[in-house]
């Protein structure tokens, strides 16, 4: 275990921790501030849509011109700084254009630092530890999803709509995570310079990618396309009947046994295999959908979302494990960056399809519909992908 968790797997896991600590701090308010500021519901899903989109894509644009160059280092700081600048962007103005551009630029620092940061990750495994490796960051990842929301709570009940103050405390754990990236270390990089790639040029990885690879993210774009935004499933809590407090409860809780999860997940899929894993994780999101789709009360929705937190924990880290195991290490940033891009357009269309069967067929048929072509997605998956080698 001590060889698996280097001392850069441990910063970079700090440094996730801290970063998603300042984000996540302003998740639970960030729909109320909107509202407070005149945003109507569709700005705010216009405002997510582009957000994610503009992630997604610059993921794998700059996870390409990271492969090129062979460096990692400057793409994970730069990106890291620009999502904690984002934070007091949001205290200085409240208008909309100002709002997308605080937001847009989060987003735009996550995609800069991802695939560079997920190739770094990757350096430090060996075939037997990429599941531990790689949930063990997500591990430490999630557990700013616990605390960032909590300390939100905690503020807001003594300040209510204080939110311009919160804005500000959330800089705080973003600037010790761009002080944790200083004592990073990377290897004189090897690639050439040559020129900036098109935006989309790393889309098109994905036709000149190992077969493994195309086949592995074909099903897991498949399975992008039906799983829509978790705001769907907040807002089933809130139909089964929970009050605000508790619904943002329980997603804390849901963020609690996925960190908690995530590290002894990803220590089980080295055992038995990725692919073992990250099935088990689908029936468990299969199994939280179909229940949703009926759920009624705190406890009812309080298990599902325990479900739910142990599906995160042995499919998001373990997948990237997966995609690790079938490329080659110098181009782990390109096909990292691959998939988010197209996954980020998959998420588009989930969300939008689940929106549109929300107001036509109502909850039920939303999560009922996602459950059963999950369960496809699983034959997929268990037939037509092979599970890697491991040694």
């Amino acid at each position: 275990m001590s060889r698996a968790l280097t001392r850069t797997v441990w910063v970079l896991s700090l440094v996730s921790l801290f970063t998603d600590m300042a984000s996540e701090m302003l998740y639970p308010v960030m729909p109320l501030y909107l509202q407070h500021i005149g945003f109507s519901m569709l700005l705010i899903g216009i405002l997510e849509g582009v957000a994610e989109a503009t992630a997604g894509l610059s993921k794998g644009w700059f996870g390409l011109r990271s492969d090129q160059l062979q460096r990692r280092l400057p793409f994970v700081q730069w990106g890291y700084l620009l999502s904690a600048l984002s934070k007091p962007m949001l205290a200085v103005m409240a208008s909309p254009w100002w709002v997308f551009a605080a937001r847009t630029t989060d987003r735009l620092g996550k995609g800069l630092r991802t695939g560079a940061r997920d190739a770094m990750l990757n350096a430090e495994c060996t075939p037997a530890n990429k599941g531990r490796v790689f949930g063990f960051h997500r591990s430490m990842d999630t557990l700013g999803a616990v605390f960032g929301p909590a300390l939100a709570l905690v503020y807001l009940h003594f300040h209510p709509e204080d939110y311009v103050t919160l804005f500000l405390i959330a800089v705080v754990p973003g600037l010790l995570a761009i002080g944790l990236t200083r004592l990073l270390k990377e290897p004189v990089p090897t690639g050439r310079k040559g020129a900036w790639p098109g935006f989309f040029a790393s889309l098109r990885y994905w036709k000149e990618a190992p077969r493994d690879y195309r086949r592995l993210t074909t099903g897991l774009l498949l399975f992008a396309l039906f799983n829509s935004s978790d705001v769907f499933l907040l807002l089933g809590a809130k139909q089964a009947g929970l009050s605000d407090s508790h619904t943002i409860g329980v997603y804390i809780f849901y963020n609690g046994v996925y960190a908690l999860f995530a590290f002894p997940l990803g220590m089980l899929a080295d055992r038995i295999g990725v692919k073992r894993v990250f099935l088990i994780g689908l029936l468990l999101f299969a199994a939280v959908y179909f229940g949703m789709a009926s759920a009624n009360g705190l406890v009812m929705v309080a298990v599902f979302f325990l479900l739910y937190g142990l599906y995160a924990a042995a499919t998001e880290g373990v997948a990237k494990a997966w995609i690790g195991h079938v490329v080659p290490q110098e181009e782990m940033a390109s096909a990292a960056g691959a998939y988010a891009g197209l996954q980020s357009l998959c998420a588009l269309v989930a969300s939008s399809l689940a929106g549109a069967l929300w107001m036509a067929f109502g909850a039920a048929v939303t999560f009922a519909g996602s459950a059963a072509m999950v369960l496809v997605v699983m034959g997929y998956l268990g037939l037509l992908v092979r599970a890697p080698q491991r040694s």
